[in-house]
């Protein structure tokens, strides 16, 4: 599961690396305005809230920097996933997640392993929005299965067979 958040990870780096310049921070309207920096800084940011509670063990995703260097330099979120990736593998242990409904906070509890989990499936799912909009900007080639989930890509391979 680590090695899986880091591959993931290497995979966005090398699509963002070529992109088009100026598509990065570009508003896509086929994602009602946002830019593919921003769904790439959504990314980094909830890996960064994981590593940052590792040492108090409490995680909320709603504190979080919302740091629009990150969303409009391609450097900066370069260099803060090659972060994440580099302390990524840490031992499992308890979390306790906080969440906000409506300014009420619920605590659940969790472990590290779980959340790494969570921002792995979350990080495929923006590289599907990410992919949607780059398709609107050119006709960037993109590598096979970029944003589509290891169950689905198991399962079309199970269906060609």
């Amino acid at each position: 599961m680590i090695q899986q958040s880091v591959q993931t990870l290497e995979q966005l780096k090398n699509v963002l690396r070529e992109l088009p310049q100026g598509v990065y921070s570009q508003p896509c309207e086929v994602l009602s305005g946002s830019s593919i920096g921003q769904h790439t800084r959504h990314v980094i940011e909830l890996f960064q809230c994981v590593l940052n509670c590792y040492d108090s063990t409490t995680l909320c995703y709603d504190n979080r920097d919302r740091d629009k260097t990150i969303e409009t330099d391609l450097k900066a979120a370069l260099d803060a996933i090659t972060t994440i990736q580099n302390n990524l593998d840490k031992p499992n242990k308890p979390i306790t997640l906080v969440q906000e409904f409506s300014g009420d906070a619920v605590e659940v509890d969790s472990n590290y392993h779980r959340e790494v989990i969570y921002n792995l499936e979350h990080t495929i799912h923006h590289k599907a929005l990410i992919k949607v909009g780059i398709r609107s900007f050119c006709d960037m080639e993109l590598p096979e299965g970029f944003g589509v989930a290891p169950s689905t890509i198991a399962f079309h391979k199970a269906c060609a067979q």
